[in-house]
């Protein structure tokens, strides 16, 4: 199930094509496959979407750890 977050979400809009390389394999794997172990996601999740930093990657799980905990 794609996620609901992927048209609205600056990183993929705005910092990296979605559709070859790496942007290819995040789509598949965080947008398109668990959406929950999303950096970005996490943080929206839990904080709203004002707390997502704008150069945090899917696959920084541990520094949306850190952002979530430092925001409780």
């Amino acid at each position: 199930m794609a996620c609901e977050m992927l048209e609205a979400c600056p990183f993929y809009n705005d910092k990296m094509d979605v559709e070859s390389g790496l942007g290819k394999l995040y789509k598949r794997r965080y947008c398109e496959g668990d959406k929950t172990q999303c950096a970005r996601y996490m943080v929206l999740s839990k904080l709203g979407a004002k707390a997502v930093p704008l150069d945090l990657y899917p696959n920084m799980q541990d520094r949306a750890q850190k952002i979530i905990a430092q925001n409780k």
